[in-house]
């Protein structure tokens, strides 16, 4: 399939089922000897999985937010950093969903160009989300300075979103060619997981900014955002993937690779109860965790319904902070219970098992997850909705 080619979501499956064992094949290879993976997701953008949510009256395949989260599952099973790099591109075409841009129909045929979107958004140190990145008038455009962190994805992207404020505090957003003289991408995210996202340094060295190009990030007062809650459960998704992903390494181990220890009564380790235990749990918190991203995502679909009842929005975010929650802990479970599975010999580097549990608690890491559980906690005792911007 080409570019131009109109794609359906059954097209899309036939791609993603030829293209996502290939990429699983190398994920634990490439994450243990820091090979980015660029050519993994030009070949995902080539294949259009990246244009699932484009609209049918945009010509695209029009797919609902369940049906492109089942997707995204699988994606984050075979190797959540590509999943987690690509988040900026999803978050992107919901945003163009959500009708802010008046332009969407020029980034709508961008994205069914097979032109990939990143984001530099977050800046190291800065408290409460404050954007110190500074947008400056020079004539009819302006100039940006400033350093970003986390750019998730940007080093993978035609395109890259970044965020600076101008002189009186407002902050903006500006959509721009990467290679743009003065925008400068760099591979130094150094944290314990996720290694291949790519959430290092951007930095902005007098970038040139287009008046045309600049979009104001300022919330609309009092209204909550579909694209917050999804990028939100992107996160859940990534974390039930790497569960998965830690389900399938376990059972491999145990099959291919385990030893009944000298006190067991079984003949082979897949006989061993304790063995079948772990891996029956690891198994029970995968289940419970992609259920509860599938439902949080059924919440968004039927919030983006024309007849959909007010309350929706909320009832969406505070089933996607329930998703989060009991995501990351399944992750973060499955990753420990993995070592269960053998001895001694689960811990050697050539298996990179660790790589899982590292990847959870990285992705964890995004947001604290006890304000998830607080926030609905006080939504079902006070009926205190959640912020309307942010995490949530």
């Amino acid at each position: 399939m080409t570019a131009g080619t109109k794609l359906t979501t059954s097209d899309l499956w036939e791609r993603a089922d030829e293209l996502l064992p290939m990429i699983r094949e190398g994920a634990a290879r490439r994450e243990a000897e820091r090979i980015l993976p660029h050519d993994e997701i030009r070949a995902l953008a080539d294949a259009g999985l990246l244009t699932w949510r484009v609209p049918l009256e945009h010509g695209g395949p029009g797919a609902t937010v369940p049906e492109v989260v089942r997707f995204l599952l699988a994606l984050a099973a075979v190797d959540a950093n590509i999943a987690q790099a690509l988040r900026p591109m999803f978050g992107f075409v919901e945003g163009l969903i959500d009708g802010r841009r008046p332009d969407a129909d020029v980034w709508f045929e961008r994205v069914l160009d097979r032109q990939v979107f990143g984001g530099a958004f977050g800046e190291i140190g800065a408290a409460n989300g404050v954007i110190r990145a500074t947008l400056t008038p020079e004539g009819d455009h302006f100039r940006a300075n400033g350093h970003k962190y986390y750019s998730t994805g940007a080093l993978f992207s035609d395109w890259v979103t970044v965020t600076a404020a101008d002189e009186d505090g407002k902050a903006w957003s500006f959509t721009i060619p990467s290679d743009r003289e003065g925008l400068r991408r760099i591979d130094d995210w150094d944290g314990i997981g996720q290694r291949l996202t790519a959430s290092g340094s951007t930095y902005l060295e007098d970038l040139l900014v287009h008046a045309d190009e600049l979009a104001d990030r300022t919330p609309e007062d009092g209204s909550r955002s579909l694209v917050t809650a999804f990028q939100q459960l992107y996160l859940a998704v990534c974390e039930a993937g790497i569960a998965r992903n830690a389900l399938d390494d376990a059972v491999a181990y145990a099959k291919e690779k385990s030893r009944p220890i000298k006190h067991s009564s079984a003949t082979q380790s897949v006989e061993d109860p304790y063995i079948q235990h772990a891996v029956g749990e690891i198994a029970a918190r995968t289940y419970v965790a992609e259920a509860g991203v599938l439902r949080a995502a059924e919440a968004i679909e039927a919030a983006h319904a024309v007849d959909a009842p007010s309350d929706a929005r909320t009832r969406a975010a505070v089933e996607v902070a329930q998703a989060q929650f009991v995501a990351v802990e399944s992750a973060l479970k499955a990753g420990e219970l993995l070592f269960d599975v053998g001895g001694g010999s689960t811990a050697l580097r050539k298996h990179n098992l660790d790589r899982h549990w590292r990847n959870a608690r990285t992705v964890a890491n995004h947001n604290p997850r006890y304000y998830k559980a607080g926030v609905v906690g006080a939504w079902l005792l006070t009926g205190a909705e959640p912020p309307t911007s942010g995490l949530f």
